[in-house]
C-alpha cells in the first residue's frame, strides 16, 4: 500500500521519519491521524522520538530490521528511551563519528549496508555488528558522496537517484540483492530518500509526487497498486 502524505505541510516525509519492518520512528509533532496511517500502511509500531532534540529522524537514523544506528549528538535520555521501548526488537548503538546525518550516509536492508566514503573505516565493525549484514564502502554515486540520500531500499526492491549510471545501478542491486530502478519523488526531486519512507509492506510518499512518479516507485518497491489519498 502507498499513502501520500506531508508532515507539518512539508512533503519531504523521509526527512522526518525512519522506518524498517518493525518500527517507525516519528516526530512528536505528528498528528494522531498520521501516526495511525503510518502504522496501518507500513504495518509497524509507531514510536515518537527526537534525536539530538531534533525531529529530522529520517536524516539522523540509519538501520534495518536488526538494528539502529544513532548519531553522536543523540542525548543519553533519548537513547535510553529508545532502548526501553524497542530495545527488545532491535540492537541500538551510537556511531561515534563527526558526521551526524547517518540516514544520508548509510542505506541498508537485511542483506547489506552501503556506507558513504565519508564514514571512517574504523566504524565499519560497529555498523556490521549492529545491522548484522555485510557492509560495503561505496565510492560516490554520480559523484555524490551522500549515498544514503540517493537510495531507498527494502528487502523487495529499491529506488535510486536518476543521475546514477547503469553500471552503478548494477553494483548497488547486486549488493542489496534486489532490483533497483531510478526514480524521482515530489515532482522531480532526485534525492529520493527525502520524499519516501518504505518497508516491505508499504510506503509513505510526499504528497507532491506525480502520478507517473508513483507508478515508478510502486514498480520499484514491488508494492500493491492501491494508492491512498493525501493526509497530513
Amino acid at each position: 500500500m502507498i499513502e501520500l502524505m506531508n508532515i507539518n505541510g512539508n512533503p519531504n516525509v523521509g526527512v522526518y521519519v525512519f522506518a524498517n519492518n518493525k518500527v517507525a520512528i516519528v516526530p512528536p509533532t505528528l498528528t494522531e491521524k498520521d501516526k495511525k496511517t503510518i502504522a496501518e500502511v507500513m504495518d509497524v509500531e509507531v514510536v515518537e522520538a527526537r534525536i539530538g532534540d531534533m525531529v529530522i529522524n529520517g536524516v539522523m537514523v540509519a538501520g534495518n530490521d536488526n538494528g539502529l544506528l544513532l548519531p553522536r549528538i543523540v542525548k543519553p535520555e533519548e537513547v535510553d528511551y529508545l532502548k526501553e521501548v524497542i530495545g527488545d526488537k532491535l540492537r541500538i548503538d551510537v556511531l561515534e563519528i563527526r558526521q551526524t546525518a547517518l540516514g544520508n550516509l548509510i542505506a541498508a536492508n537485511n542483506r547489506a549496508a552501503i556506507v558513504s566514503p565519508l564514514i571512517a573505516k574504523t566504524t565499519l565493525d560497529t555498523i556490521k555488528s549492529i545491522l548484522g549484514v555485510e557492509v560495503i564502502i561505496q565510492r560516490p554515486l554520480a559523484d555524490i558522496a551522500t549515498v544514503g540520500s540517493m537510495i531507498v531500499v527494502t528487502n523487495r526492491g529499491g529506488i535510486i537517484h536518476p543521475g546514477v549510471s547503469e553500471e552503478e545501478i548494477k553494483i548497488v542491486s547486486n549488493v542489496f540483492g534486489v532490483p533497483i530502478l531510478t526514480a524521482t519523488v515530489n515532482f522531480g526531486l532526485y534525492f529520493v530518500k527525502a520524499g519516501i519512507v518504505a518497508n516491505d509492506h508499504g510506503a509513505i510518499i510526499g504528497d507532491e509526487t506525480t502520478g507517473p512518479e508513483l507508478m515508478r516507485i510502486q514498480q520499484a518497491l514491488r508494492l500493491a497498486e492501491r494508492v491512498e489519498g493525501k493526509s497530513g
